[in-house]
């Protein structure tokens, strides 16, 4: 029986034009099998087929095709759900996460999309598409400003990854207080914020970090208080006895036991350090 295929879920901009370290992955883990460019999550689709189709181009990719769905409908024809046939992955481009599960949540597409994913497929997802891999997902917060109580929408997500609720475009938009608002809802949930050109690669239970920027892990399980249940909408959270990682490419974290792992590259580095 097949493991299934790794996720890679990506914190939005990921760099097109330069090494396209995290595109490269993408490409590598289709075996040759062709990618779904999955438009769905955007009002307005134009421009990012195209934009992909050129840089995957460029690694050697050519065999793509667009899935986009206007009305959830659509996801029920037979003429949609052939977009996936002979797929060796689907990328899911940014846009509105509600428009990802709201048109294609248990219809076909995402039964199949699935049974990709079970069988080694590879899916991906940036911004938008990223949010939507969890089984609880962000959709609606502030940023850059402390959380408040009553300020946070959260939705049922596609569950491609147990565990975890993510946040994308995290340090660039200061997205810090949203995530710690989402995890104190839930401390079972490890919250996981990746930065822009930045990916975390699921494989199993675990999970690697590349891309140029880092990973955030907040796991609350150790959080000794709470007022997130007895506060007021507009009042600030607060919560003690938090724990924060942060990962950079090549770091590792197991979600089971919940601990991170640096990467080889990062402990050389370390050795070769000069004393000061």
């Amino acid at each position: 029986m097949a493991e299934p295929g790794p996720l890679i879920i990506i914190g939005g901009h990921e760099d097109k034009e330069g090494e396209r370290v995290i595109l490269k992955e993408v490409a590598r883990r289709l075996k040759g099998g062709r990618l779904v460019i999955a438009t769905v999550a955007s009002h307005e689709p134009e421009g990012y087929f195209d934009a992909y189709r050129e840089a995957f181009s460029a690694l050697g990719v050519d065999d793509l095709i667009e899935l986009y769905v206007e009305d959830r409908s659509e996801s029920l024809e037979d003429r949609t759900l052939a977009c996936l046939d002979g797929a060796g992955g689907v990328f899911f481009s940014g846009g509105d996460q509600l428009r990802i599960s709201s048109q294609i949540g248990d219809t076909p597409i995402e039964r199949r999309i699935r049974e990709l994913h079970h069988a080694g497929g590879v899916i991906a997802g940036t911004s938008a598409g990223a949010s939507v891999m969890s089984e609880t997902m962000l959709v609606k917060g502030a940023s850059s400003e402390s959380y408040r109580i009553g300020d946070l929408h959260m939705a049922p997500g596609l569950g491609l990854v147990r565990d975890l609720i993510i946040d994308q475009h995290f340090a660039e938009r200061g997205r810090y207080g949203r995530l710690l608002g989402a995890v104190a809802h839930n401390p079972r949930l490890l919250g996981v914020g990746i930065d822009e050109d930045t990916a975390i690669v699921v494989e199993g239970r675990t999970f690697r970090v590349i891309g140029s920027g880092a990973a955030y892990v907040v796991d609350g399980e150790t959080a000794t208080h709470s007022n997130i249940a007895e506060a007021g909408a507009d009042q600030a959270l607060s919560m003690f006895d938090v724990r924060m990682h942060v990962l950079s490419s090549g770091d590792r974290f197991d979600l089971d036991r919940r601990r991170p792992t640096a990467g080889a590259h990062e402990a050389g580095a370390r050795g070769r350090r000069k004393p000061d």
